[in-house]
């Protein structure tokens, strides 16, 4: 790899390296050490092709999560099943590998606007602004959506495709388009945990020997022709566990848990 080699988005990849080496090595007991990751599904990155492959999952903070799926697929990748144990997986991380994140999120400060360089693909919100709804929503980007087009045909991107890290929130029609426009190979995660060890940001440890867990399922089966709109996004709310017949099955407690959870969020 050339010193001065380039991505798609201009992002020199000798300097992405150094900085996902960097944080790897700094986040990585906040995985294995402070808390435990439970780890479900690493064989199916092994099959993956090398590009044009989306991955959608619920979401419980702004960075953690990604962090913890950087971790998660370099270690897969290297060989390591359902671990992530010695941290060298990460010396030579997989580069084209990039996330779909709010504008306004990675602008908020020095550290995010670090992390953006990792690999993110920012997009502005049409439905909310700065934590407030909108009254009318506004018209998506096509630049920013060209932008996940490029990307998936360089590489693996992760999506939130509830665009919101609170449970049970509708899935944005934007992902269900991209997935019956560009057809990648879509590949469903479903996390837990991190909530309640991380601040919102995903940031701060907030709790140490919290159980958080990942499992990446199968590829879904998708009929990029013939799947409507509706149907995609009814795919994947059912494939990471944010249908609302998913309500029906998780403990009362767990519910309230959760209420008071978005209460207090709306204080931060």
């Amino acid at each position: 790899m050339g010193l001065f080699k380039r991505n798609p988005f201009g992002h020199i990849l000798f300097l992405k390296k150094w900085i996902i080496r960097v944080f790897g090595f700094a986040t990585h007991q906040r995985f294995r050490g402070f808390n435990d990751l439970k780890i479900e599904g690493s064989e199916v990155l092994r099959n993956l092709p090398d590009r044009n492959v989306l991955f959608i999952s619920n979401h419980q903070t702004y960075f953690a999560d990604v962090v913890a799926m950087f971790h998660v697929f370099n270690a897969s990748l290297k060989g390591r099943d359902d671990s992530i144990k010695n941290i060298m997986y990460i010396w030579n991380p997989k580069l084209n590998v990039y996330y779909v994140a709010a504008a306004e999120t990675m602008k908020s400060g020095i550290l995010p606007r670090i992390l953006s360089y990792v690999g993110a693909i920012t997009v502005d919100r049409t439905w909310r602004s700065k934590g407030v709804e909108l009254a009318e929503k506004k018209e998506v980007n096509q630049d920013q959506v060209e932008n996940i087009h490029t990307a998936l045909e360089d590489g693996w991107v992760i999506t939130f495709p509830q665009g919101t890290t609170k449970s049970f929130k509708p899935i944005r029609k934007g992902t269900a388009h991209i997935i019956k426009n560009y057809k990648p190979v879509v590949v469903p995660i479903v996390i837990d945990g991190f909530r309640r060890s991380f601040d919102k940001k995903g940031l701060y440890l907030k709790k140490k020997g919290i159980l958080q867990s990942m499992v990446i399922k199968e590829p879904l089966e998708i009929d990029y022709e013939n799947d409507t709109i509706d149907m995609i996004v009814e795919k994947v709310e059912m494939a990471i566990e944010q249908h609302p017949s998913f309500l029906k099955v998780i403990p009362q407690e767990f519910l309230e848990q959760e209420q008071e959870l978005n209460k207090l969020r709306r204080y931060e």
